[in-house]
């Protein structure tokens, strides 16, 4: 069983926030870098989000280029990648727009979770119960026997916590956007947890970009930072 490429994509502020306190979805970045965040979406099998960012921002999650779409189809890609979200309660409104445009949903829950998800979605999603609690390596390989081999993980911070953690995920491409938020209580990339190696881990930093006025870092989080 091959587990998937876990790629986490996540726009943070100087000083480490992914979005303010306001009631709508904060832009971070610029229309430069989320082109190239299509461009990641278009080469990816799967895209996760947590339910909460769901709630929080109702985001589509779609590939917005047309050539990028008839792209993936003359590869023999479905048009739109798999989407795929994460809850333990399953409180999820059908009425999203994650449900009703692009291809196919997956919801990944608790075996408690997982009655409400399907009380709510009906036949919008297909529901999986992980267990007693929300196994992220158990989910990877459901994927892997779905035939997923990339998979983008687009947050929020539970679900990156969640995947760094356990020590799951294979590449972060981190936009860094030139303002700050200072909000205390605005929410992070991650929050606080226990990672592999503690803080004097340091991980392989691929590659740094100037797309525009925001920086684009690739850290390889599995493979040490070269000496």
């Amino acid at each position: 069983m091959t587990r998937p490429y876990v790629l986490l994509s996540v726009a943070v502020s100087v000083d480490g926030y992914i979005d303010d306190l306001s009631a709508q979805r904060f832009p971070l970045s610029n229309a430069a870098d989320f082109d190239c965040v299509d461009q990641v979406r278009a080469e990816s099998n799967a895209i996760l989000v947590g339910a909460g960012t769901l709630r929080r921002d109702n985001p589509r999650l779609l590939v917005n280029s047309a050539e990028r779409r008839r792209a993936r189809v003359a590869r023999g890609l479905p048009e739109y990648p798999l989407k795929v979200t994460v809850t333990s309660t399953g409180d999820l409104d059908p009425q999203l727009q994650f449900w009703h445009r692009g291809g196919d949903k997956l919801v990944y829950s608790t075996d408690f979770g997982a009655a409400a998800a399907c009380a709510n979605l009906g036949d919008l999603a297909e529901v999986v119960p992980l267990g007693s609690e929300i196994d992220f390596g158990g989910l990877l390989d459901d994927l892997g026997d779905r035939g997923v081999e990339r998979l983008m993980v687009e947050g929020g911070g539970t679900v990156h916590t969640a995947f760094l953690s356990a020590g799951l995920a294979d590449e972060i491409r981190m936009a860094i956007a030139p303002m700050l938020i200072g909000q205390a209580t605005a929410p992070r990339f991650l929050n606080p947890a226990e990672f592999p190696g503690g803080p004097a881990r340091r991980f392989h930093l691929k590659d740094v970009e100037k797309v525009g006025d925001v920086a684009v870092l690739r850290y390889l989080p599995k493979q040490p930072a070269e000496s």
